[in-house]
């Protein structure tokens, strides 16, 4: 039997293939607000929330003007962006909709809410927060009871 990772592993960084920089920055920093912390030559852009070296890395090194993986095949389905708050993510709809991005679905999962898209070069997006851990639901022999319902996007919006 394997061992456990370590309790206190985490996921640090993304790091997506695009087919045009500036594209994917309108997107994540001019939509989503993340900032540039790093450039690295003409072809990575580094960015980030509240200073970190980068929670997300974009380059064009294998991708430059290529076009997204086709439905059905392996690869990325989303990366997560988890907000800390409600409002927060209620604030992150409002950015969504202003740029007038369609969400791809939005899920209330019992442990998070979550709202999903695409970005400019077809990758999945999820943004969420998480409730508190005292709120998960848990069925008789401690799983979490995670669930896919509908929420009100109304009721988010009007949180921020």
């Amino acid at each position: 039997m394997s061992r456990p990772i370590a309790a206190g592993a985490r996921i640090g960084h993304v790091h997506l293939r695009v087919a045009d920089l500036e594209r994917a920055l309108g997107f994540y920093c001019g939509v989503l607000g993340f900032e540039i912390t790093a450039r690295y030559g003409e072809g990575a852009v580094f960015i980030s929330a509240g200073g970190y070296h980068h929670h997300i890395g974009l380059n064009t090194w294998d991708s430059l003007g290529a076009t997204p993986p086709p439905k059905g095949h392996t690869g990325l389905y989303h990366a997560a962006i988890v907000y800390p708050t409600r409002a927060d993510l209620g604030d992150a709809l409002s950015r969504v909709r202003a740029a007038g991005i369609e969400l791809t679905g939005w899920a209330d999962h019992g442990v998070s809410e979550a709202l999903y898209l695409d970005d400019p070069d077809g990758n999945g997006v999820e943004l969420c927060w998480d409730r508190p851990e005292a709120e998960w639901q848990r069925d008789a022999s401690g799983g979490l009871v995670i669930v896919n319902e509908r929420f009100d996007l109304e009721g988010l919006a009007a949180e921020r």
